[in-house]
This record gives C-alpha cells, sequence and structure tokens, in this order.
C-alpha cells in the first residue's frame, strides 16, 4: 500500500510540474513582497507580470477630467487603489491567457473578491467586452449611472490615450482629445 501511494504521489507531482507556468494559480502576499502593483490594471507577482483579464484601467500618466472638469490624474487613481485594496492581503490570479507583451492575463482574487470587477465597479477602469464577455457589464452600468471614478466626468478610453502617445501625442493632449471623449 506504501508503495502504491509513493508512486502516485510521484506521479502527481510529475504532472503537476509538468504543466506550463502559466496553467497554476500565481499566488503571492503583498505583505511579504511578492506582489506590487505596476498600474491599474498589472501587477507583478514574484517574477511574473499579470494584466488583470477582461478590464482596462486608465495609464498612470493619463488625465481624466472630474466633475469640477478639472484634470486629474485618473491612472495614478486607479493604481493607488489597487495598491490600497491589494496591501497585507494575500493575491491569488487564475492565468486565462497571454498577451503580445509577455504578460499573463488573468482574473485575480483578493479572498472572494475579483480585482477586475472591484475597479469596473468603483469606476476606475472600463469592462473589455470583447475579453470578458460581460462579464462586468452590471458593474459598469452601475458605476455609469453612480457617477463614480472616471465617470463622475469625461474622459478617453484608456486603448485611444495609448495610440495617441505611441503615435507622438504628449500627455494633454492625448487626454483631453476629442476623439475617445466619453
Amino acid at each position: 500500500m506504501h508503495h502504491q501511494l509513493t508512486r502516485l504521489a510521484c506521479a502527481l507531482f510529475i504532472v503537476v510540474h509538468a504543466l506550463p507556468a502559466n496553467a497554476r494559480d500565481l499566488i503571492g502576499r503583498d505583505l511579504i513582497g511578492q506582489v506590487s502593483v505596476v498600474d491599474g490594471d498589472t501587477l507583478d507577482i514574484h517574477d511574473d507580470r499579470i494584466r488583470l483579464w477582461g478590464v482596462d484601467a486608465p495609464e498612470s500618466t493619463q488625465l481624466c477630467r472630474g466633475r469640477d472638469r478639472r484634470p486629474y490624474r485618473c491612472g495614478q487613481q486607479a493604481a493607488l487603489a489597487l495598491y490600497n485594496f491589494t496591501k497585507a492581503k494575500t493575491v491569488r490570479c487564475t492565468p486565462l491567457d497571454g498577451d503580445r507583451y509577455g504578460r499573463i492575463v488573468a482574473r485575480c482574487m483578493v479572498g472572494r473578491i475579483d480585482l477586475g470587477q472591484m475597479l469596473v465597479s468603483r469606476g476606475l477602469a472600463v469592462e473589455e467586452p470583447q475579453y470578458s464577455h460581460g462579464a462586468y457589464t452590471a458593474d459598469q452600468l452601475a458605476a455609469r449611472r453612480a457617477g463614480r471614478g472616471i465617470w463622475a466626468g469625461r474622459f478617453v478610453e484608456p486603448s485611444l490615450y495609448r495610440a495617441c502617445m505611441h503615435s507622438g501625442g504628449r500627455v494633454a493632449e492625448c487626454a483631453d482629445g476629442g476623439r475617445g471623449w466619453r
């Protein structure tokens, strides 16, 4: 019996470790430096860069206009909220895909709270329905109706802001451009 259990344990060990790294959950705890926030929708866990599945947060340099029409750093606000929410907590990410930048695209949780859903419901990120398949649609609609976060004023879609910046635009013109305003 002992011999059979040993063989079973060895086989299980081989199967689990034969899986690609991104097929297993990635777990880190901020308290001991395993998790760090890169921006509003990106984390590092150990040496892995994780892009949150189904959401797009404003870029760190991106400006939005608040209720008072004054510009504020909405991307920085999203990153700070993600940092504060994950601080001293265990983050568990389940890889779903990869992206063209070599990041692992994953659904990440703190306890039972989905980090993408938290960001969208607070108006700190927009849903990417082509990837999320509508998982956060109700949360985004509620945030928009309540005027939370970026929905309190005006903003350029993060993807359009990035495209503008990559084509040589400057922060102010890309953030305040007429195209892509919400």
